[in-house]
């Protein structure tokens, strides 16, 4: 709603750890597993108008019958999606005409948007479709050009799009961006790998003003977190997995989380097993404070690692 910032309307949405399910190259079983996700207990989705790796069309379809079948109403969802520029397209399916000018490639792939997203199959509900966050997939080639897209998207907000937020980003180009538009960022959603020193400044620069930091790549990106003595020592006391003891000690920095699953049972074991950390780290505050510090001091150590190196 207006004035509600995007960490508050996904709280309202979540109630649970902060995961949103990814939905990139799930391809023809998009509608199967966006639909178990739902019933697993996931409140929040991500997708692109973006056909190359994305299916919009089958996470509305969905979540229509989501919302049918009452395993989850529009309210108590977070939706996200994003307008990815020609550059990031197959050309051969994209849903816009990449030779219209800026402004209307934006207004048709929104508008591409609001109609695979729409509440109900009949064709005229996509007038009440409303995205809670719209990212810029990525920066555009100049922060001249970034500026100019965000300022069409802006035009949404708060009625139809209620947050506003960009992907693969540094931290200079969002600095700039945020410092030149009206609305300012309310998202950013990066690859959470040791590449990018696990956008240790950028992340500063998010909590300083109020962004929420998404993550994706969390667990396919780092092998070596699973590794660590902080994350196997958290899922040998608590009885989880690994992988579960990563995403709770991630979180733990202030992350939101996205997790693409398409196994049923780890969308079901996820979910319960960072609520059974949480739980476990109430009991024991200082055994969850010394996994939390360790797990800290090495992303720190990364991100030091790779401004030299």
């Amino acid at each position: 709603m207006a004035g509600e910032t995007v960490a508050t309307a996904l709280a309202k949405a979540i109630g649970r750890p902060a995961f949103i399910y990814g939905t990139a190259w799930k391809k023809a079983e998009t509608t199967r597993l966006v639909q178990e996700a739902l019933a697993s207990g996931f409140t929040a989705v991500d997708t692109a108008a973006q056909p190359k790796h994305y299916r919009e069309d089958l996470v509305g379809k969905a979540l229509r019958n989501s919302f049918e079948s009452d395993i989850i109403s529009r309210e108590r969802l977070f939706l996200q999606t994003k307008f990815t520029a020609p550059g990031g397209q197959s050309l051969s399916n994209i849903p816009y005409n990449p030779d219209d000018e800026l402004q209307v490639q934006i207004e048709t792939s929104v508008k591409s948007s609001f109609r695979n997203l729409r509440p109900r199959e009949e064709t005229e509900s996509e007038n009440e479709t409303y995205i809670d966050c719209l990212l810029l997939h990525s920066p555009l080639d100049t922060l001249e050009s970034t500026v100019q897209a965000w300022k069409v998207l802006e035009s949404y907000v708060p009625k139809r799009i209620r947050h506003l937020g960009i992907s693969n980003v540094d931290l200079q180009i969002l600095q700039g961006l945020y410092d030149s538009v009206e609305i300012k960022p309310a998202v950013v959603q990066n690859r959470f790998i040791p590449m990018t020193g696990y956008d240790v400044e950028l992340r500063e620069f998010c909590a300083d003003k109020g962004i929420m930091y998404e993550s994706f790549w969390t667990l396919t990106g780092n092998p070596n977190l699973l590794r660590l003595e902080s994350v196997q020592d958290l899922a040998a006391k608590v009885r989880v997995a690994p992988e579960v003891g990563c995403y709770a000690l991630v979180m733990a920095l202030g992350i939101t989380t996205l997790n693409g699953t398409t196994s049923t049972e780890h969308m079901k074991d996820d979910l319960a097993g960072v609520l059974k950390v949480q739980e476990w780290a109430s009991e024991h505050p200082e055994e969850w404070q010394k996994a939390k510090d360790s797990f800290r001091t090495f992303i720190g150590a990364m991100s030091k690692i790779d401004t030299l190196g």
